[in-house]
């Protein structure tokens, strides 16, 4: 099954061989794709992500690692429930779109990949190259944490360091030769993170969360869960979507105010993984918050370490990055923002081990 593409910008549909993005430089849109596979169907499947193959765009056997099917874990004291994304292959809730890119990628005859990444889509990529036989380049912030460096050359791929910003790095990528497989641009990525709303549909029996609350960089999970949430809307399958509540650190926080603001905070936070200033998708973030009735939150490196430290007391390790929405929704319950009988549902986006000994 091919995704269909359409310009973000200006509504054009892709030509054949287009590339990453349209002729205007905006990136191809995010649209509901597939169809809904029913709770009876699924009764007789493995667990896995490609439980759902009726709604993936990905033709061929699966480039796959057993990604997906992920815990979902209360808290001690119940009020939150934890989507345990680190569980995945390489660590981080990034090998769901992995595994759609690679898939398409190697189904279209692609034989070596560029990427650009802070770490963990960039450690996702790889993997999935070298699990499908393909060569990858992985460009990276010269500032990005040793660990997930160390994870990407595992992988067997090249590692390029790039100094100054993540713009700089992004640029550098989309200059280099192969085929650009990015997390933020190509929209096969966005339908592999999606499946994190088929999961949670599964898990609650059919229904939907009252809140997700995700930390927000690109966008590539909360982006991921509002096309997974509409398809199952649009399918029947739920009433509503949930609200989506995007987090961003107050160092770094475009997203925030009432429009893009590039030049929010210092970019200094211990969240290397949103440390994006210039986000590709912010309409269709924002209009996925808006839509579902969410909003945006902002928490400071203070909250987020302290977070941290309380998931540990959980017996959950996470990177920082992940600790940035359990910071807000802690907030939020302390403020009495949730009802008695919220579903209150927070993804923790990658392992600990990621990024081990950051403060």
């Amino acid at each position: 099954m091919t995704l269909p593409r359409r310009c973000l910008a200006c509504g054009s549909a892709a030509a054949a061989g287009a590339g990453w993005r349209c002729a205007c430089g905006a990136p191809w849109a995010l649209e509901p794709f597939g169809r809904v596979p029913s709770r009876e169907t699924l009764r007789d499947r493995p667990p896995g992500m490609w439980r759902y193959r009726e709604a993936l765009p990905a033709d061929g056997t699966p480039v796959s690692l057993g990604e997906g099917g992920t815990p979902l874990v209360p808290a001690r004291d119940g009020r939150l429930l934890f989507k345990v994304e680190s569980a995945n292959p390489t660590g981080s809730f990034k090998d769901r779109g992995a595994a759609v890119l690679l898939t398409a990628a190697r189904t279209e005859g692609a034989r070596a990949l560029v990427e650009d990444s802070s770490g963990n889509a960039g450690a996702a990529i790889a993997a999935y190259a070298a699990r499908a036989g393909l060569e990858a380049t992985i460009y990276v912030p010269d500032a990005a944490s040793p660990g997930k460096l160390a994870q990407v050359a595992a992988y067997g791929s090249l590692v390029v360091r790039v100094p100054g910003s993540r713009e700089a790095v992004a640029a550098a990528a989309h200059a280099a030769p192969g085929r650009y497989a990015s997390h933020c641009w190509d929209p096969h990525f966005f339908h592999g993170t999606k499946t994190i709303a088929y999961e949670l549909w599964e898990a609650l029996d059919g229904r939907a969360p009252t809140h997700v609350i995700v930390p927000v960089g690109h966008g590539t999970m909360l982006l991921g869960l509002w096309l997974g949430f509409t398809e199952l809307v649009q399918g029947g399958a739920i009433a509503r979507a949930p609200r989506l509540l995007g987090v961003q650190s107050a160092a770094c926080a475009p997203l925030a105010g009432p429009a893009l603001d590039v030049g929010t905070g210092t970019g200094d936070t211990v969240a290397e993984g949103i440390r994006v200033r210039q986000p590709v998708r912010p309409d269709e973030i924002r209009r996925a918050v808006h839509e579902t009735g969410g909003r945006f939150l902002v928490v400071d490196d203070a909250e987020i370490v302290a977070a941290r430290a309380r998931l540990g007391g959980e017996g959950l390790f996470v990177e920082p990055t992940a600790a940035v929405a359990p910071a807000a929704a802690w907030r939020l319950l302390d403020e009495g923002a949730f009802a008695a009988a919220d579903v209150v549902v927070v993804p923790l986006t990658g392992h600990g081990l990621k990024a081990p000994t950051a403060a």
